[in-house]
């Protein structure tokens, strides 16, 4: 059923300290990257975390966490600081960041060779490490497939039009991208994130995903779109809930037999039916993990119980 390839996720780790009204401060493993290659991990795949964690208390944490569910964690061996995130919750558990980050990954052999590669976050537009970031990818390309996205997180963006112009280097790259509305909303401001998305389409993904939060998930595909209603469920928190989203398509599309380069034309033909599993699956995981408390992605035999439910 799985694609046992090396799955490589590239980017960041970050130590989500989240506050809530009335309640002590809480210290969750986060990082976009990081809970991808989490949830990935989760669901039997094995996975590959290239990243920075530095050896402070947060850095421990983060490792011990990635170690919990099988990720092999691959720095460059330099020491820098864990980053953090400050995660404020509002009543509805809507989440918002401030962050202390620094993104210096330096150069690094990528051994074996990958069968998928996924980055994107902070990871894929910080300087100096995006650089390494984009080297990689784009040498990891003869052998794997590339997933990207952006999560905009606009207080490390900086000027918003160069980071458009890093975000569609990184879409023009990549075979399948996904980004929220929300993502889309900055990166465009005025513009329907359909639109916006359907011109990435043309810059060479084979789908582009747009998760749409209770409004459900939407693929981008040359035939047409494809959309999925949003699981009903009772969220504590919205922490992580599209990096499950991310980790879900992939699993699925592992699953369907469309990751790694000798699947690239597959996945470029790739029929609607297909790609409705797909998105039925990471709207699954996203679901589960917005019932619970932090970034927590579901097993395999969560995300099986959550399908039969939906």
């Amino acid at each position: 059923m799985l694609d046992h390839s090396e799955l490589l996720v590239v980017g960041e780790c970050v130590a989500d300290i989240v506050r809530q009204p009335d309640r002590e401060d809480r210290v969750h493993p986060g990082g976009s990257p990081a809970n991808v290659a989490y949830g990935l991990a989760r669901l039997g795949h094995r996975a590959t975390l290239l990243t920075q964690l530095g050896p402070d208390p947060n850095g421990r944490l983060i490792r011990d966490h990635l170690d919990s569910a099988g990720v092999t964690v691959r720095t460059d061996g330099r020491t820098a600081p864990t980053p953090s995130a400050a995660v404020t919750l509002d009543a509805a558990g809507q989440a918002t960041y401030a962050f202390d980050v620094g993104w210096t990954l330096g150069p690094v052999a990528v051994e074996p060779a990958p069968g998928h590669v996924h980055t994107g976050s902070i990871g894929a537009v910080a300087e100096p490490g995006a650089a390494t970031v984009l080297e990689i990818v784009r040498a990891a390309r003869t052998t794997a497939t590339v997933s990207y996205d952006p999560n905009v997180r606009p207080a490390l963006m900086g000027e918003r039009g160069a980071a458009v112009r890093r975000v569609e280097e990184c879409v023009g790259l990549s075979d399948l991208v996904k980004a929220s509305d929300e993502d889309l909303a900055w990166l465009y401001p005025g513009e329907e994130p359909e639109k916006a998305a359907a011109r990435w389409l043309e810059h060479g993904p084979a789908v582009v995903l747009v998760t749409r939060g209770g409004a459900g998930a939407l693929a981008l595909l040359p035939g047409g779109p494809v959309a999925v209603r949003a699981a009903p469920v009772e969220v504590v928190d919205t922490v992580g809930a599209g990096d499950a989203f991310m980790s879900g398509t992939l699993h699925a599309l592992a699953a369907h037999g469309l990751i790694g380069a000798g699947a690239r034309d597959r996945l470029r033909a790739v029929g609607r039916d297909a790609v409705t599993d797909v998105l039925r699956h990471a709207v699954a995981s996203a679901a589960v993990t917005v019932s619970r408390a932090g970034a927590n992605p579901p097993d395999a035999k969560e995300l099986r119980e959550a399908l039969a439910r939906n």
